[in-house]
């Protein structure tokens, strides 16, 4: 179905983030403020569109709007650490404004001054933007038939999205499609411009309240001054494909922390101990202990090599060699096999040591492997191990493309 809320008519307001610890303080606070309604949002499929609201107006959305352009500018680490809390409360919420950043970064890579200027300051006074990218049916991701063509009446956009995480609740829509040129471009729309009809058909069983739906184009009109190079963010190196994936690497990472949270407060409450044991608590069984203690140890080591990706992401100049993206990539990459794998276990182990009473639909407990499950098929991680293997073993150097 289609959603009753024309975001349209929402006069955006926003605060504006002064520096990086005034952001994490904002994080801090939205989290605590939409973690107690995760369970049964995600139970109801209750889209957040106040939550949204909330979101976007802490002015966390802004993060990365340059300062010379009004923005905090903030660092690869801060913004990470931003996703990291956020997810940690909710991972759908955390999922919906990723490509609004992707599609700045892009802004900011390829676009002219005057593009820059207007769409930086349409975030920065709260405006959203939604990510119209993949499709159905083609050979593989990064095939696309979206096609923007010059026709006697202007530009002209047509095509059919799915996977649009975030344009149910955006301003502006970044579409990619291929020009007359045959060379990808990103073409913002506004929501609710003629031809465009977004389509709340998001069947996943996990991030359910992402509303990663169908958005459809039919003959869209386009301003000339809308459309933004994608193509020459990845002909050259830059860092708009290890930092995408570094934000996703984060969420699993928060979602990770979010099921082992939700472990340590169930056995400390409501597991009851194995007979055989002899013990009171379940909390005492040290069987137990030592795999909760495995599952901080590897939390521990995936937030370290998080942390040494956002040092290579921030230390990169503004204009990175091909080595630098390089070792941005394979160090994005280290981080996300492990966010991967222990978002997975960890939420596997949340009823492993919780017992047969955490699978009460009550709790719903589920949301935790099933959000995990479903976020981490974005960027298949057999893959990285080949392309960590493959740098080190060959000196191969990662592909550049503009899979986000």
């Amino acid at each position: 179905m289609q959603t009753s809320l024309n975001v349209a008519d929402v006069e955006p307001t926003t605060h504006r983030i002064a520096d990086e610890g005034e952001a994490i303080d904002a994080a801090r606070r939205f989290a605590a403020l939409i973690a107690p309604g995760a369970a049964a949002r995600d139970r109801e499929r209750r889209l957040p569109f106040e939550e949204v609201e909330q979101y976007s107006a802490t002015g966390l959305w802004a993060l990365n709007v340059p300062r010379e352009y009004g923005g905090p500018g903030v660092s690869c680490a801060t913004l990470g650490a931003v996703f990291g809390i956020v997810a940690e409360a909710d991972p759908s919420i955390a999922q919906i404004p990723k490509n609004h950043f992707y599609a700045l970064d892009v802004l900011a890579l390829t676009g002219t001054e005057a593009q820059k200027e207007f769409f930086f300051r349409e975030v920065l006074l709260g405006k959203r933007i939604g990510q119209a990218a993949s499709e159905r049916g083609t050979k593989h991701a990064m095939d696309i038939k979206t096609r923007l063509v010059r026709t006697q009446g202007g530009l002209r956009l047509s095509g059919r999205k799915f996977y649009t995480t975030g344009v149910l609740f955006a301003h502006w829509i970044a579409v990619n499609a291929i020009d007359d040129d045959g060379r990808f471009v990103q073409v913002f729309v506004p929501r609710e411009s003629p031809g465009v009809e977004v389509i709340d058909d998001w069947t996943g069983f996990g991030q359910k309240t992402t509303a990663s739906g169908t958005t459809e184009l039919r003959d869209v009109p386009v301003e000339p001054e809308h459309v933004v190079p994608l193509q020459a963010a990845y002909e050259r190196p830059t860092l708009a494909g290890p930092v995408s994936q570094f934000l996703h690497a984060w969420i699993d990472a928060g979602m990770a922390r979010g099921a082992i949270a939700e472990t340590i407060a169930f056995v400390n409450t409501k597991s009851r101990p194995w007979p055989d044991s002899g013990l009171a608590r379940a909390s005492e069984d040290p069987y137990v202990i030592q795999a909760v203690g495995d599952l901080k140890i590897r939390l521990f080591a995936a937030e370290a090599a998080l942390d040494r990706a956002a040092m290579r992401l921030d230390l990169t100049g503004e204009v990175p060699s091909e080595d630098e993206v390089a070792a941005a990539s394979v160090d994005v990459a280290c981080a996300k096999v492990l966010t991967t794998e222990l978002a997975i276990l960890a939420a596997n182990k949340l009823f492993e040591l919780s017992g047969a009473s955490a699978t009460s639909e009550g709790y719903n407990l589920d949301r935790h492997w099933r959000n995990a499950r479903t976020h981490t098929l974005h960027d298949p991680v057999r893959w990285k191990y080949n392309l960590v293997g493959d740098y080190y073993l060959n000196s191969v150097h990662p592909r550049r493309h503009n899979y986000v």
